[in-house]
This record gives structure tokens, C-alpha cells and sequence, in this order.
């Protein structure tokens, strides 16, 4: 017979997951029904009137699976949206470029939206230390053309994650959508369907080195 301090902690546990299951879907719809009224605060390329400043990006390198500090000075809008796809489209452009250590293309059209959403606790209320989802809209056309691989996509999702989190530090989750809708994985082996944490070496699949 189960004692019963086990089973009212099993009852509490269940009802905490329940509770954060829910808040997690209300953060994501709230991000989705964003995209549908087009709201769009983030250009494409950063506006060439932002002022200069230094962006650290984590660059992946098939070479020895690895991601690496690269850091840039890019024109970068004051708007933490705008600047978080600004500085994703500057890494995508990196692996677009001819001489990349991690081959992908696309380039910074293929992030078609940032979403930058506060993470909610328990209570509903934002966290003390301000900490926020990032939900990262990729363009079907850069999914469509990804190299399929294990190593190749967890290095793109762990480089995104990365880079987030090395400019915009209250961000420390990351989902994705891709034309605004879930998807399964980035093409074929990388999750899309979980949340990931920035702090969180898992980002990276095994054998992959953050």
C-alpha cells in the first residue's frame, strides 16, 4: 500500500506539471497569435541608422562539432525583438557565406520572427529575475534546405540558443516554430518540439561538444 505522504506528494507534483503545462501553452499561443495579427517588430536586416555595438555569436564548426565565440560589430536596434533577429540573421548569414564552418543556407531571411515572451511562475506573475521565452520563427524554405544529420542540426538549434543567450541574458528558454507552426524536428533529427534551456548542455545532441 502506497504511504499516504507519498501519494499526496504524487497529487502535488501532478498538479504543479498540469499548472506549468498550461502556462507554457498560453506563452506559445500568446506568440502565435502575435504572428497572426502580423505583429512584426523585428526588420529582417538591422536598420543601418542603429548605432554599432559589439554582438557575440556562437558560431558552429563542423570541424570538430564545436561552437565557438565570434564576436562582430553590427548595427543593432535598441528593440530587444529586432536585435535578437538581427543578430540570429548575422549568424544564418555566416553559414551562408562560402567559407563556412558550419554550412547551411538560407542566410537572415530565414528568421522570419522573434518573439520575446516573460516567463510566467506557478502564480502567474513574472519571474524576479525577468526571464523570458524566446520563440524563434524559422522560414520553411530554411528547414526545407538544412543538411539532415544529427550533429549538423543539434549544432544550428545549440549556435541559436547560444547566441541568444550571449546578447539578450534574460533570455533563457528557446522554442521554436517554423511558418508559425510546430513542428517535429529541424530536418529529421533535432527536436523542435521541447523548450530549451540556455544553461542546458542537452541543447547539443550526444557527442556534440557545447
Amino acid at each position: 500500500m502506497i504511504p499516504r505522504h507519498q501519494t499526496i506528494l504524487f497529487i502535488v507534483l501532478l498538479a504543479a506539471s498540469a499548472i506549468m503545462g498550461v502556462l507554457l501553452w498560453n506563452q506559445l499561443r500568446r506568440a502565435h497569435d502575435r504572428l497572426l495579427r502580423g505583429e512584426d517588430s523585428a526588420p529582417t536586416q538591422a536598420p543601418l541608422v542603429a548605432p554599432a555595438e559589439q554582438a557575440t555569436l556562437m558560431v558552429a564548426n563542423d570541424a570538430d562539432n564545436t561552437v565557438q565565440p565570434r564576436i562582430l560589430t553590427l548595427p543593432l536596434p535598441q528593440n530587444p525583438e529586432a536585435r535578437a533577429r538581427a543578430v540570429l540573421g548575422k549568424l544564418l548569414d555566416l553559414y551562408a557565406a562560402p567559407e563556412s564552418t558550419h554550412s547551411v543556407p538560407g542566410g537572415a531571411s530565414s528568421i522570419a520572427q522573434v518573439f520575446l515572451i516573460p516567463i510566467a511562475d506557478a502564480a502567474g506573475r513574472g519571474t524576479p529575475d525577468g526571464s523570458q521565452l524566446a520563440v524563434v520563427n524559422l522560414a520553411g524554405t530554411f528547414v526545407a534546405g538544412h543538411p539532415s544529420g544529427l550533429e549538423t542540426e543539434s549544432l544550428t538549434v545549440l549556435s541559436i540558443c547560444s547566441t541568444l543567450s550571449a546578447n539578450l541574458p534574460r533570455v533563457t528558454e528557446v522554442r521554436f516554430l517554423v511558418d508559425g507552426q510546430p513542428r517535429a524536428s529541424l530536418a529529421g533529427h533535432a527536436d523542435l518540439t521541447r523548450t530549451y534551456l540556455t544553461s542546458e548542455e542537452t541543447v547539443a545532441a550526444p557527442g556534440v561538444r557545447p
